[in-house]
């Protein structure tokens, strides 16, 4: 995969921004994952961790859809991976997960994410656990959930290949 990331501006109104770094930060896990067999991205981190590279892109789907979605856009979906039954099958249930499904479903997501995003202004409110939640909240921990995460992709990547960078 070559790396087609857009630099953020460093100027320009918040919407610009913050739009800008959430999608750079998912195009850097989407760099992180590129290139690899399925079986690398399933490699876990180090015992007792479950964290793996397809793991992360699962997550991200969830976590798309979730603060999108199921909050900001207040559409009544099941979460994904069968989360219901087990918090954590986006991460522990790699070894049989497909991995064109996993990611097909995180770019559904954000695909999603960004129609909505576009359509809702960055003081709208969506309901998050019976509190309000707003579009700027969710931007800036979307920017925050991506880049903790891409730190743990940065790591299994290096671990897999040897592979670095941004």
């Amino acid at each position: 995969m070559t790396d087609t990331r857009t630099i953020p501006p460093l100027s320009g109104d918040e919407r610009t921004l913050l739009v800008n770094w959430l999608e750079w930060h998912r195009g850097t896990l989407a760099v992180k994952c590129a290139g690899l067999t399925d079986d690398q991205l399933r490699l876990r981190s180090a015992e007792p961790s479950e964290l793996s590279l397809l793991g992360l892109v699962r997550h991200m789907a969830h976590v798309e859809r979730v603060w999108f979605r199921n909050v900001l856009n207040g559409e009544d979906l099941p979460k994904l991976w069968d989360k219901d039954r087990d918090n954590d099958a986006d991460f522990n249930e790699v070894d049989t997960a497909s991995v064109k499904e996993a990611f097909a479903t995180w770019q559904e997501e954000i695909e999603h994410a960004r129609a909505i995003s576009a359509a809702k202004s960055l003081d709208a409110v969506g309901d998050r656990k019976g509190r309000d939640c707003t579009h700027r909240y969710i931007l800036v921990h979307m920017i925050e959930e991506y880049a903790r995460h891409n730190g743990h992709a940065d790591l299994l990547r290096e671990r897999i290949d040897g592979v670095i960078g941004d």
